[in-house]
């Protein structure tokens, strides 16, 4: 059964690291999986909290700075150092990196664990923007398996985690609203 699991992440690995490889997307997933990339779009949505989310989005911002402490660190400090899987770039012998080669570990995605657990989290609190939540999350995950540095099972492994973390998250925000509704209504 492992084997055959591992022949599919392997194929499916291999679809999108060699037959969709072409030189618009080495550009386009080599941006979009840069964290530098989204800094702009992260100030921006870290001001709209503040300065207009109220309390909900005061709150969401210190959540979701300490959401992605916890799942960074559990993901590369815990995860991957219990797993030591080699990234493909590391040990397949004809891995296409656009990107370059990483030389850490691979499982879990510390970018689908990060990205998913902020796109749940927010989307349990904001649930309009679910689509642009999930899409860019699905496309920064992906990026890793088309740039050749994360196996397919990786990428859902990091997703289901942070997804896991985002919602304990957010149901922690959520009970944190209640505590404070409660104590305005007592006082």
């Amino acid at each position: 059964m492992i084997d055959f699991l591992h022949r599919i992440d392997l194929a499916i690995f291999y679809f999108f690291n060699h037959t969709l490889s072409s030189g618009a997307l080495d550009k386009f997933f080599t941006h979009i999986t840069e964290v530098k990339s989204w800094t702009i779009a992260y100030i921006i949505l870290i001001g709209i909290l503040l300065t207009k989310g109220g309390r909900r989005g005061r709150i969401a911002v210190v959540g979701i700075a300490l959401l992605i402490a916890v799942v960074d660190m559990t993901g590369h400090r815990i995860l991957k150092e219990i797993f030591e899987r080699a990234r493909p770039c590391n040990a397949l012998p004809d891995v296409l990196t656009p990107a370059g080669a990483r030389g850490t570990f691979s499982f879990p995605s510390n970018h689908a664990l990060n990205n998913f657990a902020a796109a749940t989290y927010f989307y349990l609190l904001y649930p309009n923007l679910k689509w642009a939540l999930f899409i860019s999350a699905a496309l920064v995950a992906l990026s890793r398996v088309y740039l050749g540095l994360h196996y397919p099972s990786d990428i859902i492994a990091g997703a289901a985690i942070g997804s896991a973390f985002g919602y304990g998250f957010a149901w922690a925000h959520r009970r944190l609203e209640r505590t404070l509704d409660e104590r305005r209504n007592d006082a």
